[in-house]
């Protein structure tokens, strides 16, 4: 039986081409990935696609103001009509696409995919092509509902993420893990093969507007930090990031300027909630994690920095009360929590 998927072309590495030293996206890229797939599928007339785009960016240009442009192009559509979506994204700020996709969408009944290129299609070494026949075959094969990202880091055997625990790229390369390097599948040689289970029962579907706040103040922990630079005017909460055993500075020993302690005290008198993220829950904890929460922080945990971003900027745009953001923050809409 045929399969009907919409497509939704955003641009990024997947939509652009390399001229002359400069690589920018154009309107044709995209087409080129339809001619690319036919030429390799081996049974090219059992899809077919429809086209959207309403963007045609790099995906590092990308603002939460773009969110809302791509869900409404989707919804514009009759979903019933479909098998699938799929969504190109370049990989910039492809976690943090992925995450907010992955909450606003947790009542979708089909399978949302988000495909990249880590180089422009014309190269031979790229995986844009090949991220896609996976998510093409994903939406043929198995249809789960949910987002997901499938992406093949070079020398390395295909996999499939799921959207809301996919982690931003690593640097210096262009490999993509899940957090705690778990991905959902494996896919070789045609055949998807689960890595692991995920507990589909602790979800709660919640109806969200397209409304993401853009008054989130993102920070992340560095030795020096100087925190008397940071204007705290004009915006709702800030989200701490954290060293990797969930800690930062607490420490006033250097100048009370790089203590957190002392920042969050200062949010505090500004009647202003900060969240620290990501950290995993545990009965035993450092002094210097002990210390932030003992101020006055709000631990988001067992969670991605990207989701927690994501699902905060839907919170502050969906919810008026402390009751209902805190409430939507507890859920677990899109098995974000690990």
């Amino acid at each position: 039986m045929k399969k009907n998927i919409l497509l939704v072309f955003t641009g990024g590495t997947i939509g652009s081409q390399l001229n002359g030293d400069t690589i920018d996206t154009t309107g044709t890229a995209g087409f080129k990935l339809l001619q690319r797939f036919a030429q390799i599928d081996a049974a090219p007339d059992s899809v077919a696609f429809k086209v959207l785009q309403p963007l045609q960016i790099l995906s590092e240009n990308l603002h939460p103001s773009h969110w809302p442009q791509i869900i409404a192009s989707i919804e514009s559509e009759d979903l019933s009509q479909f098998d699938g979506i799929i969504v190109t994204h370049g990989t910039d700020s492809l976690a943090f696409s992925a995450a907010a996709l992955s909450l606003y969408f947790n009542h979708l009944t089909m399978p949302l995919l988000l495909v990249s290129s880590d180089l422009p299609l014309d190269n031979p070494q790229a995986n844009g092509v090949a991220n896609f026949v996976c998510a093409v075959e994903f939406i043929r094969q198995l249809g789960s509902a949910g987002v997901f990202v499938p992406y093949q880091n070079p020398r390395h055997a295909m996999q499939l993420h799921l959207g809301s625990r996919l982690s931003s790229c690593l640097p210096l390369s262009s490999d993509f893990i899940s957090v705690q390097s778990q991905a959902l599948m494996s896919f070789d040689n045609g055949r998807f093969q689960a890595l692991q289970n995920l507990p589909q029962t602790t979800r709660a579907t919640v109806a969200l507007r397209p409304d993401f706040s853009k008054r989130i103040l993102l920070i992340r922990p560095y030795p020096g930090l100087d925190y008397s630079g940071f204007n705290l005017e004009g915006i709702d909460l800030v989200l701490h990031d954290l060293y990797h055993s969930g800690t930062a500075c607490a420490s006033a020993e250097a100048g009370l300027q790089y203590s957190l302690v002392d920042f969050i005290k200062r949010c505090t008198q500004q009647d202003l909630k900060i969240y620290l993220t990501p950290a995993l829950f545990s009965e035993s904890a450092y002094s210097s994690t002990r210390e932030l929460l003992d101020c006055g922080a709000e631990m988001i945990w067992n969670m991605s920095l990207e989701a927690a971003y994501a699902k905060l900027l839907l919170a502050y745009g969906n919810f008026d009360t402390p009751q209902a953001i805190a409430a939507f923050l507890e859920q677990n809409v899109a098995c974000e929590r690990v």
